[in-house]
C-alpha cells in the first residue's frame, strides 16, 4: 500500500510541476483560441451545410444513401447540438425500418443513447439501450454498445455518489467496459483511455495515470480524443488536491473541445470552479459564461443546472474582486439612493395633492349629483303638485255644483213642502258610483303624470305574477295602494281611508304583493320610488 502511494505521490509531483509552469500560458492560449471560437463552428456548420447538399443534390437517392448521410450528419451535431443529432437518430431509425434492417435500427437506439446520456436523462438511456439486440451488432456496434453502457454506469454512480449503489453502478460499468475493451484493437485510443477509466474508477491511480499520460504524450490523437483524456486526467488531479495541474488540463481540454466545437462538455466549468477558488475571477468568469452559452446550444439541462447554480457566485466575486467597480457601485447606488428619496418625497407629496383633489372633485360630484337629484325631486313633486291640485280643483268644482244642485231642489221641495220628493232625491244618490267616479278620476290624474307605472311596476314580478287589468280598467286596488305610495302618502291607515278598506286589508295587500315580487320587501317600495314621472 505504502508503495502505491509513493508511485502515485511521485507521479502527480511530477506532472503538477510539469503542468503548473504552462498554467499561464494555457489559459493564454485558451483566451486565443475562444476568440476563434466562431470560426471552428462556422468550419463544422460548412461541414454539416455540404453534407446536407450532397443529400438535396443526390438524384433519385436509395435509402442506403440516405442512411449513410443521416449517419454522418448524426456524428456531426451528437455533441454540438441536442435537437438536431435527436433529429437525425430519428431518421436513421425510420430508415433502417424502410429497410427492413433489425441491425440499423439497434444501432440508431445506440445513437439515441449516447445523445440522452449527453443530456443527462438516465432513465431515457437505459429505456433506449434495453431495447437493443446485442447479437444483430456487428462488432464495431457492439464496442459502442458496451462502451456507451460503462459510461452511463460510471456517470450514474458519480451522480448518485450514494454508499451502497455507486460501488454497484462501478462493477456493472466494469463488466461492459471489458466486454468493449476485448473487441477493440490492442494499444488503440479506445482500448487505452476506457482500461485507464476503469482503473481510475476502481482506485488504481498509478495504472489509470500511465494510461492517460501515454495517449497525451506518444499518441496522435484528435482534438476530441485528447480533450477527453486531458478533462479525465484532470480529475485525478483535483481529487489529489493538485488544483495547478489540473488547470493546466483543463485549459487544454477546453482548447480541444472549441477546436472540434464540442458543446455538451464539463471541461469549461470545471476550470472556472478551481480558477474561482484560486482567486482568478475574471478567467473564471469568462470561462462559466462560455461553458453556459454552450450549454444552452447543445440542449444539455444538467449541465445548464450546474452552470447555472455556479454562475451567480462567480458574477459575484468578480464584481467584488474590482475595487474601482465596488466605489463606483457604492457611489451610484448613493446617488441613486438620494435622488429616490427625493423622487419619494415629491411622490408623496403629489400623491397627497392629487388626493385631495380627487376628494374634492368626489365630493363636487356627489354635491352636483345630489343637487340633480334634488332638482329631479322637486320638478316631480312640482308636475305631481300641478297635476292633482287641478285635478282636485276640478273635481271639487263639480262637487260644489252637484251640492248646489242639490241644494236648490231640497228648498224647492220644502217650499211645495214634498217631502216624500226629498226622500226620493236622497235615495238617488248612489256613493258606490261617486266613488267609482273619484278613482277614475285619480287613476287619469296618476296615469298622465307616471304613463309607464303600469310597466314598471309587472317588471318587479314574474311574467305569471303580472297584473292583468280589464278592459277600460285604468289601475286595480294592488295597483292604487302603490300609486299612493309613489305620491308620498306612506301611511297604511291613510291608504286604508282613502280606498274604503280597513288598516290590516292593506296591510295583507302589500304583504301579498311583496311576497309575489322577484325583489325584497324590503327594497320594494325603494323600488316603487324609482318609478320616473313624466
Amino acid at each position: 500500500m505504502k508503495r502505491i502511494l509513493f508511485v502515485v505521490s511521485f507521479v502527480l509531483c511530477f506532472n503538477s510541476a510539469f503542468c503548473s509552469g504552462g498554467q499561464d500560458t494555457s489559459l493564454a492560449k485558451l483566451n486565443s483560441v475562444l476568440d476563434q471560437k466562431k470560426d471552428f463552428d462556422a468550419a463544422k456548420l460548412a461541414r454539416i451545410d455540404k453534407l446536407q447538399q450532397d443529400l438535396n443534390n443526390a438524384t433519385n437517392p436509395d435509402l442506403a444513401f440516405r442512411y449513410k448521410i443521416y449517419l454522418s450528419l448524426y456524428e456531426e451535431y451528437k455533441s454540438f447540438n441536442y435537437d438536431k443529432a435527436f433529429n437525425y437518430a430519428q431518421k436513421l431509425q425510420q430508415t433502417g425500418v424502410l429497410l427492413h434492417d433489425p441491425a440499423k435500427i439497434a444501432v440508431s437506439r445506440i445513437k439515441f443513447g449516447f445523445i440522452f446520456l449527453s443530456s443527462g436523462m438516465f432513465k431515457e438511456v437505459f429505456d433506449s439501450l434495453k431495447t437493443v439486440n446485442v447479437k444483430l451488432l456487428d462488432n464495431g456496434a457492439k464496442k459502442e454498445y458496451y462502451f456507451l453502457t460503462g459510461r452511463t454506469y460510471y456517470d450514474l454512480s458519480d451522480y448518485d455518489k450514494d454508499n451502497y449503489y455507486t460501488p454497484i453502478y462501478n462493477a456493472r460499468a466494469g463488466k461492459y467496459i471489458d466486454s468493449a475493451v476485448a473487441l477493440s484493437t490492442p494499444n488503440s485510443f479506445e482500448y487505452i483511455y476506457y482500461n485507464g477509466l476503469k482503473y481510475l474508477k476502481t482506485g488504481n491511480i498509478p495504472k489509470a495515470i500511465a494510461c492517460l499520460k501515454m495517449l497525451i504524450k506518444s499518441y496522435r490523437l484528435t482534438d476530441h480524443q485528447f480533450a477527453i483524456t486531458a478533462s479525465t486526467l484532470s480529475d485525478i488531479y483535483i481529487r489529489e488536491n493538485q488544483p495547478d495541474s489540473a488547470i493546466n488540463l483543463l485549459a487544454q481540454a477546453a482548447i480541444g473541445d472549441i477546436r472540434s466545437s464540442t458543446k455538451e462538455t464539463a471541461a469549461m466549468t470545471t476550470l472556472a470552479q478551481l480558477l474561482e477558488k484560486n482567486g482568478e475571477i475574471e478567467n473564471a468568469y469568462i470561462y462559466i459564461k462560455q461553458a453556459l452559452e454552450d450549454a444552452i446550444y447543445y440542449g444539455a439541462r444538467q449541465r445548464k443546472i450546474q452552470v447555472s447554480a455556479i454562475l451567480p457566485v462567480i458574477a459575484s466575486e468578480r464584481i467584488n474582486s474590482v475595487e474601482g467597480q465596488r466605489r463606483a457601485l457604492f457611489f451610484y447606488a448613493s446617488l441613486l439612493t438620494v435622488l429616490a428619496v427625493i423622487i419619494v418625497v415629491f411622490a408623496v407629496i403629489i400623491y397627497k395633492q392629487l388626493q385631495k383633489l380627487r376628494i374634492a372633485d368626489k365630493v363636487i360630484l356627489e354635491s352636483n349629483h345630489n343637487l340633480q337629484e334634488s332638482i329631479n325631486k322637486l320638478n316631480e313633486a312640482n308636475v305631481i303638485k300641478e297635476e292633482y291640485i287641478g285635478y282636485y280643483f276640478n273635481l271639487i268644482s263639480e262637487y260644489i255644483n252637484k251640492l248646489d244642485k242639490f241644494k236648490r231642489s231640497v228648498d224647492n221641495k220644502l217650499t211645495t213642502r214634498r217631502f216624500d220628493d226629498i226622500r226620493i232625491l236622497v235615495n238617488n244618490i248612489n256613493l258606490t258610483k261617486e266613488r267609482e267616479e273619484l278613482f277614475i278620476n285619480f287613476d287619469k290624474a296618476f296615469l298622465k303624470i307616471f304613463p309607464n307605472f303600469v310597466s314598471a311596476y309587472n317588471a318587479l314580478f314574474t311574467e305569471e305574477n303580472h297584473v292583468k287589468l280589464l278592459p277600460n280598467q285604468l289601475l286595480n286596488t294592488d295597483l292604487r295602494i302603490f300609486a299612493l305610495v309613489r305620491l308620498g302618502i306612506n301611511d297604511t291607515e291613510k291608504i286604508a281611508h282613502i280606498l274604503e278598506y280597513s288598516v290590516n286589508t292593506i296591510y295583507n295587500y302589500k304583504a301579498r304583493i311583496k311576497a309575489r315580487s322577484i325583489i325584497s320587501n324590503d327594497e320594494f317600495e325603494d323600488a316603487i320610488m324609482a318609478i320616473k314621472a313624466v
